[in-house]
């Protein structure tokens, strides 16, 4: 199987530097490469530019510039052209499909964040100091850098990407041949039901509260967001203080950021251990999280009627805050890795339909926490009806399937 694995670099100040140099130049390369396909295009002629064609002029490029594109691998270049050409590909793929196209924009200098080396040996080098208990990857024009390694590495590495993350750097490895972890059978099976007020119920009847992470740091980001916001948005050059009020309102939310990744990890793990199958709805968090439509006033030109905009956004905030395709992504991942069987069902009436006698109503969710049938009279806690029928229909699916 295939894994990745993320581990913090510790750079001296001149690898630092580096670093930064080296982000710098792929990113004018990106913007580079860019132009030229949209200059070819509005020419007479309606030129259409592809990968080979740019990948052929590097050699060019790197012998013209030797200080900054001559400095770096030939084949993290390469990648950056084909980093290029997939967001033409996926542009044109929206176009045929009537989608929203988005064009491909031009990356500022800080939004540019990721290098990757197609090949390990190929300008990089993982474990390059094999002789030395400390761990360092080597990258052509940076050097040999001290990683943090703190779980083995398995598999074969294939690639080699430095990502910079607010004022970290990290190296993530992408490997195959992994071999797998299968956990002893359970015997187990469990259905899961997202939600906001309990960040998951299982159909045991468990509930695993809702940390809120963005909440808990709403005061001190609204703060650092207040402070931001009195520096001009578009300026040639920052001063000291708008870079530093910047840096503090990234790093709170890489703090949420990782907070929430590893109650996910945790949370996940702890499913993927004590079951052998675990059920969950298949959920469209970006259509639930989507701002509802304005509606027009008919009979006001330019006015609009309420449209309930407002309450929506503290449900969606609450479901972004939760994480919920994050979760369920690692929950398949691990559950892969570990042999267990993850079953996604359909989301529709989980929480209206009754156990009991299979009544479906929408006046049966008497509130948010309280399910009551309005047929045969029972009534439990409204998660825990949805995970109990979540369960059921994951169990239906097996012996379809089967």
């Amino acid at each position: 199987m295939i894994r990745a694995y993320k581990f913090l670099l510790r750079p001296t100040a001149r690898q630092t530097a580096a670093l930064g140099e080296m982000l710098r130049d792929h990113c004018s390369l990106y913007n580079g490469a860019l132009q030229e396909r949209r200059d070819a295009y509005r020419h007479t002629s309606k030129t259409s530019v592809r990968y080979g064609d740019q990948s052929a002029q590097l050699k060019e490029i790197r012998a013209f510039d030797p200080e900054r594109q001559g400095r770096w691998s030939f084949s993290s270049q390469q990648a950056t052209l084909r980093r290029l050409d997939k967001a033409f590909q996926a542009f044109f793929r929206r176009v045929k499909a009537g989608q929203t196209p988005g064009y491909p924009r031009f990356k500022g200098v800080g939004h540019f964040d990721t290098v990757t080396f197609p090949r390990d040996g190929d300008g990089c080098r993982w474990d390059s100091t094999p002789h030395d208990p400390q761990t360092r990857v080597r990258l052509q024009g940076v050097g040999h850098i001290r990683v943090h390694r703190h779980r083995p590495v398995e598999g074969r590495v294939r690639t080699i990407s430095v990502k910079r993350e607010g004022s970290r750097w990290y190296v993530v490895l992408d490997c195959d041949n992994v071999p797998a972890e299968e956990l002893p059978s359970t015997g187990a099976t469990v259905g899961i039901d997202m939600g906001v007020t309990h960040f998951l119920t299982t159909s045991d009847g468990e509930h695993v509260a809702n940390p809120r992470f963005l909440q808990a740091m709403a005061d001190e980001l609204a703060e650092a967001q207040r402070h931001l916001a009195a520096f001009p948005r578009r300026t040639r050059q920052r001063t000291k203080r708008h870079r530093a009020a910047a840096r503090k309102v990234a790093r709170l939310h890489g703090k949420i950021r990782r907070q929430r990744a590893d109650f996910h990890h945790k949370t996940a793990r702890m499913l993927v251990a004590d079951h052998d199958v675990i059920a969950h709805e298949r959920l469209n968090t970006v259509g639930m999280t989507k701002s509802p439509a304005p509606k027009p006033d008919p009979e006001q030109t330019g006015s609009f009627l309420p449209n309930g905009a407002a309450a929506k956004a503290g449900l969606s905030r609450g479901i972004l805050d939760a994480g919920w395709a994050q979760f369920l992504g690692i929950l398949a991942n691990k559950a892969e890795s570990a042999g267990r069987l993850v079953v996604p069902v359909d989301a529709r009436n989980t929480s209206r339909t009754c156990p009991e006698c299979g009544h479906v109503a929408k006046e049966n969710r008497a509130t948010q926490a309280k399910f009551q049938c309005t047929a045969c009279g029972f009534a439990a806690n409204a998660d825990h009806v949805g995970a109990t029928n979540v369960l059921d229909r994951a169990g239906l699916a097996l012996c379809v399937a089967a």
